[in-house]
């Protein structure tokens, strides 16, 4: 299969930069995530290169806004970005808007696994993400460049499945916002982006 799959993550948010869970909440780049995604999609030019490429991105504002930054770099028309419902982040259920820090007040052992998020009262499940996202994989195109922007946890779930990875492992990666990952024939390669941030 002589496909390419790059996967990133949406910029920092106000709510990220706030320490605050969103799921399926949803703010805005700050100026910080709004370079990210910029160095994000500047760096993506020099892999995609002539390629036809197809870009699909979670519906949630966060990404779309990163998907419209990322398209601008890359010369990819805005209104053909897919927008698909099953690239959306975990939903985080009554923890969603709260604080890390107000959390793990409450629950001091709650950073002890990587995976503390699913400890949410009605958060999705691992499962039903992975399920979303692996009915989402068997209709991609067979060739050509698939760009994704999705969120930090739906996007480890993602690079798991690709990489046919242990739920453990797929728990132990990392969610950058500066940088993004290349699949290709099973293999994955991180590119990390220089982000200059203004200082103001």
């Amino acid at each position: 299969m002589t496909r390419r799959v790059f996967i990133l993550r949406h910029g920092e948010t106000l709510f990220n930069s706030e320490k605050k869970l969103q799921g399926h909440c949803n703010s805005s780049l700050t100026p910080k995530g709004t370079v990210q995604a910029h160095s994000v999609g500047a760096a993506l030019v020099a892999y995609l290169g002539r390629q036809s490429c197809t870009v699909y991105s979670s519906p949630l504002g966060r990404a779309v806004q990163t998907a419209h930054i990322v398209c601008e770099e890359i010369g990819y028309p805005r209104p053909q970005i897919i927008e698909d419902s099953r690239l959306k982040e975990f939903s985080l259920g009554l923890w969603e808007q709260r604080t890390v820090p107000s959390l793990i007040e409450e629950h001091p052992n709650l950073l002890n696994n990587n995976d503390w998020y699913l400890n949410a009262p009605q958060s999705e499940s691992y499962e039903s993400v992975k399920t979303r996202l692996l009915s989402w994989i068997v209709e991609l195109p067979e060739s050509g460049d698939i760009v994704v922007i999705s969120h930090g946890l739906t996007g480890i779930v993602l690079r798991g499945i690709l990489l046919d990875l242990s739920y453990q492992q797929v728990w132990e990666q990392d969610l950058p916002q500066d940088a993004f990952f290349k699949i290709e024939n099973g293999s994955l390669e991180r590119i990390n982006c220089l982000v200059n941030i203004p200082v103001t």
